[in-house]
């Protein structure tokens, strides 16, 4: 499971450490037999305006069933569970056999830490692409302040 803190300061993805720290990763992957952290699902984050997001998850090959997207405790949390059919030959419908199949679906979690508490509006599959939108609630006691300078008259 892959646990990320979700956090509005940008990653710095195209730093020339992110590039290293995937050969890495794949590394200990294969010493350990673990499986990797680049692993995880893709997902893109988009700040649409000062309280509106759009996060959007790579999942080629999932039906909606598949599925399952929680909130709790400011933990939120993608789910993929594909469902395998099991069969006792390698014969499959109307004769036809897989001879080579690469692009196998795994079990996945993805999961944010979130400082605040979000609302998600809306959220769909369309071509692959899981799309949850959502506001970023951050309470009013946390949001700055302006504080007015008075004159004193005497």
């Amino acid at each position: 499971m892959a646990n990320r803190s979700f956090s509005l300061i940008p990653a710095f993805s195209h730093h020339p450490l992110s590039d290293r720290f995937s050969q890495i990763d794949n590394l200990f992957s294969r010493l350990t037999g673990e499986k990797p952290l680049a692993d995880s699902p893709a997902y893109n984050l988009l700040q649409k305006d000062k309280a509106q997001y759009e996060l959007t998850v790579s999942v080629p090959g999932y039906v909606q069933d598949e599925l399952d997207i929680s909130v709790l405790n400011n933990q939120l949390t993608i789910t993929g569970k594909p469902h395998v059919e099991k069969t006792d030959s390698v014969e499959e419908k109307d004769g036809m056999k897989w001879v080579h199949q690469g692009m196998t679906r795994s079990e996945f979690s993805l999961s944010f830490s979130l400082e605040h508490r979000i609302n998600i509006q809306k959220a769909y599959l369309d071509k692959g692409l899981l799309t949850l939108e959502f506001t970023y609630d951050i309470p009013e006691q946390e949001k700055p302040q302006k504080i007015s300078i008075g004159v004193n008259n005497q």
